[in-house]
Formats: C-alpha cells, sequence, structure tokens
C-alpha cells in the first residue's frame, strides 16, 4: 500500500478511537484479566472479539482439548480490539488466536476498507511480537436482525478470506455458511429473542466450524 494511502488509513484509524473512546470497555477488559491471569494462561488458545465471543458461555467446554481465554467484550468493534490488543492478546502469548471483529463495525456504517486494514493492524502487531501464534479471522454471522446488511457482510467475509489467503499464519472461518438455510436466510432457531446473538443451537455450528482449526 502506497504511504499516502497508509496515512489515510491511519487518519481514519485514529479518528475512530478518538469517536468511540475504547477506554469504555475498561471494565470488562479488567473483568477478563481477573478471570484469566496472564501468568496462568501462557501458550493457551484466546478467542475475542465482541459480544458472540463474550456470550459462548460453553467455550471452554466444546474444545476440552485446550487451555482456552474467553477475552470477547460485548459491543466492540475493531478498533477497540487494537487499542486492547496487548492486554487481550498479546498478554498471553497464545499459540491461536481467534478474532470475530466487523460485525458491529458495519452495522455501525464502517466500510469494508477500513475494518480490514483496522484488522491488518490487529495482526501486524500479533506477528511483530508473537511471530509463532496463528491468527484465525471468524467471519461475520448472518442474524436475523441485520439481515438487511447481508451484502455488506458478505463483501467484509470476501475481503477476510482474500487476506486470509495471502497473509502467513492467518485462516478464515466460515460460520456464514452453515448458520443459513435451505432458503439461504438465517436459520430462524438459532437466535435468541433479539435475532442477533445465538441459542446454544447456534454455537454448536460455530463448534463444529471452529473445531477444524483445533483438532476436532
Amino acid at each position: 500500500m502506497k504511504k499516502a494511502n497508509c496515512m489515510l488509513f491511519l487518519f481514519l484509524i485514529l479518528g475512530q478511537v478518538w469517536a468511540q473512546d475504547p477506554t469504555r470497555f475498561e471494565g470488562q477488559v479488567q473483568e477478563i484479566r481477573e478471570i484469566y491471569p496472564a501468568e496462568d494462561y501462557q501458550g493457551s488458545v484466546v478467542f475475542t472479539g465482541s459480544s458472540s465471543i463474550r456470550m459462548w458461555a460453553d467455550l471452554a467446554t466444546d474444545f476440552p482439548n485446550h487451555k482456552v481465554v474467553n477475552a470477547g467484550f460485548g459491543g466492540s468493534q475493531a478498533v477497540d480490539l487494537l487499542h486492547y490488543v496487548d492486554e487481550l492478546i498479546l498478554a498471553y502469548r497464545p499459540k491461536q488466536v481467534f478474532i470475530y471483529e466487523g460485525d458491529n463495525d458495519i452495522s455501525a456504517g464502517k466500510d469494508t476498507e477500513v475494518i480490514m486494514e483496522t484488522l491488518n493492524l490487529i495482526v501486524s502487531e500479533i506477528k511483530l511480537k508473537l511471530p509463532e501464534t496463528e491468527v484465525i479471522l471468524i467471519g461475520a454471522k448472518p442474524s436475523i436482525s441485520r439481515w438487511e446488511l447481508a451484502d455488506k457482510y458478505k463483501d467484509l467475509n470476501t475481503e477476510m478470506v482474500k487476506y486470509s489467503a495471502v497473509t502467513a499464519s492467518v485462516q478464515y472461518a466460515d460460520v456464514w455458511t452453515g448458520m443459513l438455510g435451505p432458503d439461504k436466510k438465517p436459520l430462524p432457531d438459532i437466535f435468541l429473542e433479539d435475532d442477533l446473538h445465538m441459542k446454544r443451537k447456534g454455537y454448536e455450528i460455530w463448534v463444529k466450524e471452529i473445531g477444524k482449526f483445533l483438532g476436532y
């Protein structure tokens, strides 16, 4: 990417940080660090991102052969994870990190290009400090409440696939396909009443896809 374009993205991302104030998540981040002390979870598998991760109540038991950290913080966007990359990822020196960001970004009206550049900054920071760590980008999920944005989510997922194909030690987990019914719309019985967050049945679809990266 040309230097001028890099500077433009940097200003855009810094603008997002200032506009959103990621310190609003300080309480959630502190809670995560208390539940999962970094000294006890070195070399673990970290799952981080927005509420679809935070609300994954059975995450540890779904993958019992691994020491798992649930570092999800509800309502977050990619730029928030960038702000907390040290506390929620690097401190654990994970062997793998699964990232779910982009869902709230699209809902907030952010462009795919800006989201991807933010994700690239997160990945670059991980690779700089922990070159042996494998990163898995979890694609945006379909949901009933945000179905009018389906095309934007599909565009974001397409860009994640392209990015993972050309970036060393980065893979893509497709949760979108398994959450659709025969009519190619979100399965109606896998969501809570808000039609956005998932019931256990929805997480079972995630387990099947994500388990592929964990030897299941």
